[in-house]
């Protein structure tokens, strides 16, 4: 085999590694590549109108949503530690970062850029106006940031009107 042609074998199976190992991280994983889309797994009922508008709405803004329907969405809350009173109808994972609720996408890509120490963002509820209860007479609300230690701050005040 000449040098061409084994260079060749070896950019196509380097490339063919990097895809595998890419794909091989799980849903909940964060595209890895600056300026890629930021991967997202919701977690969702599978009967959910306002969940499915709000994935549409977050694939609109360039995330990369995949959907999970689940029928036990009191155990998704537990097991990404969703405090019961800023519970939602559906649980989105980013990395190890959770969004519950019908959090705005530029309000998720900014809780995602800055980091904060904290375990995930919430709107609790399904206040109207927010991504996916599109309605008449909108309303203020409030994004939360919770940790694990029961701690809550307002992330940001959202007026959707």
């Amino acid at each position: 085999m000449n040098m061409r042609k084994l260079a060749t074998v070896a950019l196509l199976l380097s490339g063919a590694a990097l895809t595998v190992a890419s794909r091989s991280r799980g849903p909940e994983a964060e595209a890895a590549i600056p300026g890629a889309e930021t991967a997202i797994h919701v977690y969702k009922s599978p009967t959910c109108g306002c969940c499915a508008k709000w994935v549409t709405h977050m694939e609109a803004a360039g995330f990369a949503v995949t959907v999970e329907d689940e029928t036990d969405m009191a155990g998704v809350k537990r097991r990404t530690g969703v405090p019961f009173d800023l519970s939602s109808c559906h649980t989105a994972v980013a990395g190890d970062r959770v969004i519950e609720g019908h959090v705005p996408a530029r309000v998720v890509r900014r809780f995602l850029e800055e980091g904060p120490k904290v375990a995930g963002i919430s709107v609790p509820g399904m206040p109207v106006g927010s991504p996916g209860m599109e309605g008449p007479n909108p309303q203020p609300y409030d994004v939360i940031a919770f940790d694990g230690n029961g701690n809550r701050t307002v992330f940001e005040r959202v007026d959707p009107r």
